[in-house]
């Protein structure tokens, strides 16, 4: 295969830098080196550095060069990397995308998607035309079903580490604290990434173990990416991570749960029910549930959330001969 031009080869490292050349904060050198590494594009610094300085004296960048490394950003006005081909449709999708997927994917793809971020929140701003695509955004909404709170504060560059680590298969420092306080530095396996409400948690496996943890996100006070990459375990499957009861603080234990609740408080269970198998058996101005759950503390605060409203709450393991008076 003939090697591509070195003019072409200089075109296009000039336009993925172009990208990811943010307007709301600065970027330096070395960042931009590294962002680019992870996408394959090996520069030395030296190079980038060249380019960055060339670019900031053709185009509308601005260079703060008060310390070192110096910091590289798009000015306040400045077009930067328009996409005109975005339609008012597509603009809507990216919209939505960039709001409710932003903690879901990797900081790097985020950073290289922000041109077209911009581009679709200007085709849906007051001067655009697309009034119905517009009105759209306050037509829909995620509602909690719990008590909304306010999402804990993550340190700077924190999630970045962490999910450019977990995207590339890396092992990951950190310096965590625990919920009691305890401080600890280990070497992790980055392994997924869950939203739990306003709550974002990395799954991992600590160097030298073979089980996995939950580290919540704002909890690290600091993370940096190794350069070792490591083979992602080909038994562990996230979905059954979250189906065994892991976030709810259990351990993958289920049980048989029975359990009678006051026909108003327990009337969205026929709707929604506990799990495929649930039964419902109708006792005077009560219902008796039973259906097979994992066993979790997020199951218990669920139960005592009823408060009086549910009554003769029985566990049995699974490996037990089930018998009740729950039947069809």
């Amino acid at each position: 295969m003939p090697k591509r031009p070195d003019t072409l080869e200089t075109v296009l490292l000039v336009l993925e830098m172009l990208r990811r050349i943010p307007r709301g904060r600065k970027i330096s050198a070395p960042e931009l080196h590294r962002q680019l590494a992870d996408i394959g594009v090996e520069r030395d610094l030296r190079t980038i550095q060249r380019q960055l300085d060339m670019l900031s004296e053709h185009f509308e960048i601005e260079r703060d060069d008060r310390s070192k490394p110096y910091g590289y950003r798009w000015k306040d006005r400045a077009k930067g990397m328009s996409v005109p081909s975005l339609t008012e449709q597509e603009s809507l999708l990216l919209t939505l995308a960039e709001q409710h997927l932003r903690n879901l994917l990797p900081a790097n793809l985020m950073k290289s998607m922000e041109p077209f971020f911009v581009q679709a929140r200007a085709n849906l701003g007051p001067q655009a035309s697309a009034r119905r695509e517009r009105e759209w955004l306050n037509k829909v909404r995620v509602v909690s079903t719990m008590q909304p709170l306010l999402p804990p504060k993550i340190k700077p560059g924190v999630f970045e580490e962490v999910s450019n680590a977990l995207y590339a298969n890396r092992w990951l420092h950190v310096d965590y604290k625990s919920a009691t306080g305890k401080a600890t530095k280990a070497e992790v396996m980055p392994l997924g990434l869950a939203q739990q409400g306003p709550r974002l948690y990395l799954v991992c496996r600590f160097r030298g173990y073979d089980n996995e943890r939950s580290l919540a996100i704002h909890r690290i006070s600091s993370a940096k990416a190794s350069t070792l990459t490591f083979e992602r375990p080909r038994n562990f499957d996230l979905k059954k991570y979250d189906d065994d009861g892991r976030f709810g603080f259990g351990e993958g234990r289920r049980i048989r749960l029975t359990f009678r609740i006051a026909r108003n408080a327990g009337a969205h269970l026929l709707e929604s029910p506990l799990s495929d198998d649930q039964l419902v058996k109708e006792i005077g101005d009560q219902y008796e549930i039973c259906a097979t759950v994992v066993d979790s503390a997020q199951l218990e605060w669920w139960l005592r959330g009823f408060g009086t409203l549910v009554s003769n709450i029985r566990r049995q393991p699974m490996s037990e001969r089930f018998h009740s008076g729950c039947s069809k």
